[in-house]
């Protein structure tokens, strides 16, 4: 721990070193600007490693990536990850088959509770053309408390385990089911890492996501079904069944949403 703190402590001085010659370099009297546009990048690649040189281990809103000032560090609670970096997510997943009706990111790291109400609005903005109607939630614990602002909705978590149906338990033991959709999104559609750029290209990456896990998830359906009209039919009054019946809601942390790779 001593070296670390001599290492970092170190890479502080030669960081400062540098940025101060770059500073004299640009108030001298023979400098000239190549454009405005330059002479704006540069300066906040200055402010950004200022920012960097200066934030301490306990302090708030820090930097963490320099190309992404985005990134968070999101705390998991497990201990082979306690730490993930990037933007929090979440999507909404079908309780029958696993189809996602909804992703989307929340910067700024709220709490779970809070974004439940605003995930469950796109939820209806995609589905609105099947008139599709939600009901019932299964969610983790993490949106407890959260009754009162979702009154069209009933929610169901551990929390309630002792006041909960027999069918509803069985709803509940159902909702571990999307583990694996959220360990496919991340691995095989490509979630774990954001390779655009801001947080307008966050948001449009998990969508997208979503949008190849349910094409894939299509193709699969096909295949199993044919590809006939009538099997068609039959997926098509499926999916309204399915929507029709409950939605299981579900939070996913990408580990470095906007391109940094989690520890």
């Amino acid at each position: 721990m001593r070296s670390l703190k001599h290492t970092v402590k170190r890479q502080r001085t030669i960081l400062g070193v540098v940025m101060r010659e770059v500073q004299r370099k640009l108030t001298a009297a023979d400098y000239v600007a190549a454009s405005a546009k330059a002479h704006a990048e540069l300066t906040m690649w200055l402010q950004r490693a200022e920012r960097i040189r200066t934030q301490q281990h306990h302090d708030k809103n820090k930097l963490y990536a320099l190309h992404a000032p985005e990134v968070e560090c999101i705390g998991k609670g497990k201990a082979r990850k306690p730490y993930e970096f990037g933007v929090k997510s979440a999507v909404v997943v079908t309780h029958g088959h696993g189809l996602m009706v909804a992703a989307r990111t929340f910067p700024g790291n709220p709490f779970d509770g809070h974004i439940l109400s605003a995930l469950m609005e796109q939820a209806k903005n995609i589905t609105q053309v099947v008139n599709v109607t939600f009901k019932t939630i299964i969610a983790d614990p993490g949106f407890r408390g959260v009754d009162a602002d979702n009154p069209a909705h009933h929610i169901i978590h551990r929390g309630k385990f002792n006041s909960l149906t027999l069918q509803q338990k069985r709803w509940l033991k159902r909702r571990q089911a999307d583990e694996p959709a959220i360990g496919h999104l991340k691995s095989d559609h490509r979630m774990d890492r954001c390779w655009l750029q801001g947080s307008l290209a966050d948001a449009l990456h998990a969508v997208s996501c979503a949008a190849g896990h349910n094409l894939r998830w299509l193709m699969h359906a096909i295949l199993r079904l044919g590809i006939g009209p009538a099997s068609l039919s039959l997926l098509r009054l499926r999916l309204q069944w399915d929507g029709e019946w409950i939605l299981q809601g579900r939070l996913v942390i990408p580990p470095s949403a906007s391109g940094l790779v989690a520890p």
